[in-house]
């Protein structure tokens, strides 16, 4: 089966600095793949390229076949790509209702109209998120937690084959953590959407991830299963400085 995403040989350096060296993978629809590594080990500059944000020096980024390598992010966003940010990036003064309509709008290219701009339903978003109840509550007045899923729910307007999620638990309670991972699970499950996110908590990333990357001072380092990366020497020495927890239960 040909895989949602295919990222090959991926490199950008600062001032000839190296931030991501060679980056090779692959993503398949319905899978959850966590991206993980020490602070400055280059997965935002990563995750910056997959989503246009950033233009890559070389490599090649596929997605669903199609060459989108250096594609600004509004056009990633048109062709399937969602993204969901460390710090939520909802309009606060909107309704949770409203901050979803935009995004709908958006994929129908019906923002730039003076007139003739359709109506839509967001509710059934909304309801899917557990936040239909809220929907006239203005975002600034939100739970973080509940930030959290109105932000799913904007991604998900864009009707995306892929969700690039930047530590989509960052902030939450344990119990928000949990659900909101278990839900994005389901959805990945039923829309065969292929997930990529990063995170810092490993509880969250062993108990969620189908599979796992490892980045090392822009290199990738390791690539499998939970168990395997578990088990993999060279994470262990790369975590044992930034994350001894980590390290200590990989070790067990």
């Amino acid at each position: 089966m040909t895989a949602l995403l295919d990222v090959q040989h991926l490199a950008k350096a600062y001032n000839g600095v190296p931030a991501v060296r060679g980056v090779s993978f692959t993503l398949a629809r319905g899978e959850l793949l966590a991206l993980i590594g020490p602070n400055g080990a280059g997965k935002s500059t990563c995750f910056n390229m997959l989503n246009g944000q950033i233009k890559p020096d070389a490599g090649a980024v596929r997605l669903d076949g199609r060459d989108v390598t250096g594609l600004k992010p509004s056009q990633m966003f048109r062709l399937g790509a969602g993204r969901t940010f460390q710090i939520t990036a909802t309009f606060g003064s909107m309704s949770v209702r409203e901050n979803v309509q935009v995004a709908m709008l958006s994929r129908m290219g019906a923002l730039s109209r003076l007139w003739g701009v359709p109506s839509v339903d967001a509710d059934a978003l909304l309801d899917l998120v557990g936040m239909k109840q809220q929907a006239q509550r203005p975002a600034a007045e939100l739970a973080y937690g509940d930030l959290k899923r109105l932000e799913l729910a904007v991604a998900l307007a864009g009707e995306p084959l892929m969700l690039l999620m930047d530590e989509p638990t960052a902030g939450m309670a344990p119990k928000e953590r949990a659900e909101l991972m278990a839900l994005t699970a389901r959805l990945a499950r039923e829309r065969s959407l292929g997930v990529l996110f990063t995170e810092h908590d490993m509880d969250v990333v062993f108990e969620h991830a189908d599979r796992l990357m490892v980045l090392s001072r822009g290199e990738l380092i390791a690539e499998g299963s939970p168990a395997q990366v578990r088990r993999d020497p060279q994470v262990r020495a790369v975590y044992l400085g930034e994350g001894r927890a980590y390290a200590a239960e990989a070790a067990s």
